[in-house]
């Protein structure tokens, strides 16, 4: 049975464009259209769809209240589509405050280098989202109803509050902490990824030992506004990587958007580089890879590396690197992602040393780096 997908967008021809890319894939069914915000919370409730397209302004009820509505009175994964501004970006990031999954640039080929990878990634998202759903309405039923008068915002940090389902940790019921140095936390993630990024960053303490590298798929657009955002929540200092930032101990350096982001130097004083890559070989700018690898020939046997939620397998060529130098690998369960796509292949290719459930991962990173 196909995907039912409600698309919500104040454009006429924006909706005719998306419910044709979107009906063309066999797997997906676009059962109804919605103008504005109010229209998407009253066809959400009526026609429970698997997943919502939802713009971001239009008139009646803006996206982000309109996603906040849906969340309380109908909970359905929503895709955002944003423009690629500054404003578009934090716009985006209060939808994702709101509940909202995840997000598209709302012109479809600055994700892809032409029209047919464009499209073809646009349905990946779309079905990604929608099973994320379908994988865990069991989960949801079982969640307490989120309480709060139409006045408040949900937060990602309250949101991300709610009971994960249980994981299988592959190092048993009880963590230990491995007694192993580092000198580096390094953190990739893809789809889902402000969402737990969020969740693990605001939960560091500010004596944090050791620095920690973001690497996120994100336009360059968004980038900004997101550690931004992150340093204003959390208790360590969070900051969008520049070109010769020198790593110091609590601080996260979050990789520039459609830009490459190496490590380099000696361990003791090492630096990021920031160079642009115009390569049709690499897929993501930035690429979790690229600076898990450059890390590994700085670190070799002293980083931890994370990876998280997201689409694909970027990072696992990254972790070989590192695993191959000594360095400790740990993945995020399936229960807990948005989409299982990166820590799968990690796990799939022997890589991963720790599998860790969102909300365990920060205490047992703490307990790890700090040996508490």
């Amino acid at each position: 049975m196909a995907l039912k997908v409600l698309v919500v967008d104040d454009s006429s021809f924006f909706r005719r464009r998306l419910t044709e890319i979107l009906n063309a894939d066999p797997e997906l069914e676009v059962i109804d259209t919605a103008n504005n915000g109010q229209q998407a919370v009253d066809k959400a409730i009526a026609l429970k769809p698997d997943v919502i397209t939802m713009d971001i302004e239009m008139p009646v009820m803006d996206g982000i209240t309109a996603v906040r509505e849906i969340m309380k009175q109908q909970r359905t994964p929503i895709l955002m589509f944003s423009s690629l501004t500054h404003e578009g970006a934090k716009a985006t990031l209060d939808a994702l405050d709101a509940g909202a999954i995840d997000f598209l640039p709302k012109k479809f080929e600055d994700i892809a280098r032409d029209r047919d990878e464009a499209v073809t990634l646009l349905r990946q998202r779309v079905k990604a989202v929608a099973r994320r759903r379908l994988s865990s309405r069991s989960v949801e039923t079982a969640r307490p109803a989120l309480t709060r008068t139409s006045f408040e915002r949900p937060k990602l940090s309250e949101r991300m509050k709610e009971s994960p389902p249980p994981s299988r940790p592959l190092t048993g019921p009880t963590f230990k902490a491995s007694g192993k140095s580092y000198k580096l936390l390094a953190i990739g993630t893809s789809t889902g990824g402000p969402v737990a990024l969020q969740k693990i960053i605001t939960a560091l303490p500010a004596n944090f030992p050791v620095p920690i590298i973001l690497i996120q798929h994100m336009p360059a657009a968004f980038t900004g506004a997101f550690a931004s955002r992150l340093n204003g929540l959390a208790k360590i200092s969070v900051k969008e990587a520049e070109d010769n930032d020198v790593l110091k101990p609590g601080v996260a350096y979050l990789a520039p958007g459609g830009k490459q982001m190496l490590v380099e130097g000696k361990a003791e004083q090492a630096k990021l580089r920031i160079k642009d890559d115009d390569s049709p070989r690499i897929t993501f700018k930035p690429s979790v890879d690229i600076t898990f690898g450059s890390a590994a020939r700085v670190y070799r046997d002293q980083v931890l590396a994370v990876i998280l939620t997201g689409m694909g397998s970027d990072g696992r060529e990254g972790a070989r690197l590192l695993k191959q130098y000594g360095s400790r690998i740990w993945a995020q369960d399936e229960a807990s992602c948005v989409v299982y796509g990166m820590p799968q292949a990690v796990a799939a290719a022997g890589l991963m040393d720790v599998e860790v459930s969102l909300e365990e991962s920060a205490s047992k990173l703490i307990a790890e780096v700090m040996h508490g």
